[in-house]
């Protein structure tokens, strides 16, 4: 009875040692991996090696500029020449990781038979309408004429020109170095009207160091989709000021045809308001000689902050808000002047503040004072004070006034206040500026997801950073053939898709999630099932271990 017995336990024993068996691997085969698999952090891939190689790239900007010659422009011998292709190209010399060169492809060829015509009267003013083409110019191109050595279309003493639009004047040369000569010239004359270092310095201003560009020429506004532009009459003394401004007729008839030569950077918005009882926040200080008020050039980054609670325009914007700002002082302070660093009256009687806007003081005239009794009706000069508004405007984009070449004759802005080349030249500017924010954004965003391994890397974020990445090799090979306007989209595209990528909510989800919150919830998970299974496989180990150790009996 006794075997039976011993045969039962001996299987029921075999048959726990094969559940434990079963157990562990079933815990370890499927269970282990299904728990890895459905608890890991989902990181899709990205290109990393793309991103790294960014850094290295080697920006080329190549502006197109075909070269006209007349028939008296160089000698017989060069005419024949004609035509043919030079190209110039340099670096600019700037501290930052991306190279960036300069490529000016002439084309040079000779003038056709309306050219010949329109380059033959006796000034530039009345040979540009002839010149115009039935289209126009691609954005980022130039047309240079090289006239005779005599010709009446320019002063004697002026060796080029300089036009509103994308077209320039040069004097030619009876010389057998012509082409080189005229050359330089032109080179001249086509870095005014394009790409200088200035202009790609300040396009780089808050990625260059302090030593290469200092803060107080930090002017251009950074780029975006969109700008809002907010004029605002502060009149602190209503009860002695009635101010009236006609602010829609200006803005129609100024303000509105310079926004729309920019439509080409981003859409614009414009609006007004008016604030009674609003205050400067500094006190001005009288000048008993001159009977007057005054501030100090050091006392003017006082004045912005105060005034800036009252405005109320940058609160719930999505985009950059320029402030100008018309000041009517109250009669105690009144008349108030600017001065600059050395003492001396403004002529404007206004000041700007980079990349916020700017401020006019507009004085009544003293005699209207005792012309009427208070309050003062005040019209103001909505002509002079638009003067003074585009200027900063002008300025707050870094649109400034060229370097143009010794004896060159410079053409100013037309009614709508920027001249075509200006456009260009801010396009290449912000086509540099956004390539360079594009590439620090995926390379900062490339650096965080390298060194922190618990952050979610959803396909969409990924495919952001995969749009942003192409934007960027795009807009690169668009500005070396010259193509500025789709270069400038493909930046713009690479900005949005990087900062959309890098601010993307999802990438925040798992990065506060320490590794003892892990242990907390895992163990009182695991625990219970893991001693069960660990204990029955030491005892199996052990027992299997002790009968290969047990001698066999020999008879």
């Amino acid at each position: 009875m006794a075997a039976p017995g011993a045969a039962a336990t001996d299987l029921e024993v075999v048959r726990g040692k094969r559940a434990a068996l079963f157990f562990a691997a079933v815990a370890i085969v499927l269970g282990l991996p299904l728990w890895w698999k459905t608890t890991e952090t989902y990181r899709a891939p990205l290109p990393y090696s793309q991103i790294s190689g960014l850094n290295a790239l080697q920006l080329r900007l190549m502006v197109p500029v075909t070269v006209v010659f007349t028939r008296d422009s160089v000698p017989l011998d060069d005419q024949e020449k004609l035509p043919f292709t030079v190209v110039h190209e340099r670096e600019i010399p700037l501290k930052y990781k991306m190279k960036i060169k300069c490529r000016f492809q002439k084309a040079y060829r000779r003038a056709l038979d309306h050219e010949e015509e329109a380059l033959s009267l006796g000034s530039v003013q009345e040979a540009e309408p002839m010149l115009a083409e039935p289209q126009e110019q691609a954005e980022g191109s130039l047309t240079v004429y090289v006239i005779s050595e005599h010709s009446p279309l320019l002063p004697q003493d002026m060796m080029s020109y300089i036009g509103p639009k994308r077209t320039a004047v040069v004097r030619g040369i009876m010389h057998r170095e012509a082409f080189n000569i005229i050359g330089r010239r032109i080179i001249q004359v086509a870095q005014a009207m394009s790409l200088t270092e200035d202009v790609l310095a300040a396009a780089l201003a808050d990625h260059l160091p302090e030593d290469k560009w200092s803060s107080d020429k930090r002017r251009p506004l950074k780029s975006s989709l969109g700008y809002e532009i907010t004029f605002s009459l502060l009149n602190p003394d209503p009860k002695s000021h009635d101010v009236h401004w006609d602010i829609e007729g200006a803005v129609r008839r100024y303000v509105q045809p310079f926004l729309n030569a920019l439509s080409a950077v981003g859409n614009f918005s414009v609006d007004s308001q008016i604030l009674y009882y609003a205050v400067l926040g500094v006190n001005p200080r009288f000048d008993p000689a001159s009977s007057s008020y005054y501030l100090a050039a050091h006392s003017l980054p006082h004045v912005i902050n105060p005034v800036e609670s009252r405005l109320g325009s940058s609160a719930a914007s999505l985009y950059p808000v320029l402030n100008f700002l018309l000041y009517v002082p109250e009669l105690a302070h009144s008349p108030l002047y600017i001065q600059d660093k050395d003492g001396a009256p403004v002529a404007t009687n206004a000041f700007h503040s980079p990349r916020w806007g700017g401020i006019m003081v507009y004085n009544v005239d003293p005699n209207a004072y005792s012309a009427s009794e208070l309050p003062v009706r005040v019209e103001v000069d909505m002509v002079r004070v638009m003067e003074v508004f585009l200027a900063q405007l002008r300025l707050l984009f870094g649109i400034a006034q060229p370097q143009v070449p010794p004896k060159c004759l410079f053409s100013g802005p037309k009614s709508e206040g920027l001249m075509t080349w200006e456009l260009d030249r801010l396009l290449w500017a912000r086509s540099v500026e956004n390539l360079a924010t594009a590439t620090t954004t995926l390379t900062s965003l490339a650096q965080l997801l390298g060194k922190i391994n618990n952050i979610v890397i959803k396909d969409d974020v990924a495919s952001e950073v995969y749009r942003a990445v192409a934007a960027v090799q795009k807009a690169a090979e668009e500005l070396a053939s010259g193509h500025l306007a789709s270069a400038f989209v493909a930046t713009q595209e690479a900005v949005t898709s990087s900062e959309r990528a890098f601010f993307d909510p999802s990438l925040l989800h798992l990065l506060y999630f320490p590794d003892d919150q892990k242990f907390a919830i895992y163990i009182p998970l695991f625990l219970p099932m893991a001693v069960p299974i660990l204990l029955s496989l030491v005892k199996i180990f052990l027992e299997t271990r002790k009968s290969w150790k047990k001698p066999e009996k020999t008879d």
